[in-house]
């Protein structure tokens, strides 16, 4: 095959030598480790945003449209909140724990 101007294209396969498909899930000690690297580094927004991760199982879009209403009410937060998916259109209700609150809340 050959382009517009005469070259020719080298094919190459897409994700050749790459994992494709459903990652492993994180372990138990490797979210530990995450956590305490955020905590340490002072990377308050993303630890909490890590933590509603964990507890929720959002998709990363579903999660960053995540407004202070929906799982907040003034200062309190919410033990549980249900969040409307936006792929699926679902909703998708989850319980947050004491230490993402803690997290949420600072």
């Amino acid at each position: 095959m050959k382009s517009h101007s005469g070259t020719p294209i080298i094919s190459v396969r897409w994700k050749k030598g790459r994992l494709v498909g459903q990652k492993a899930p994180l372990k138990l000690r490797e979210i530990w480790a995450i956590r305490i690297r955020l905590r340490l580094a002072g990377k308050v927004r993303d630890l909490a945003l890590f933590n509603l991760v964990i507890d929720s199982k959002l998709r990363g879009c579903d999660l960053v449209s995540l407004r202070d209403c929906d799982i907040a009410q003034g200062k309190s937060i919410f033990a549980r909140a249900v969040v409307m998916q936006r792929k699926t259109h679902r909703p998708v209700q989850f319980e947050i724990t004491e230490q993402t609150r803690q997290s949420v809340a600072s």
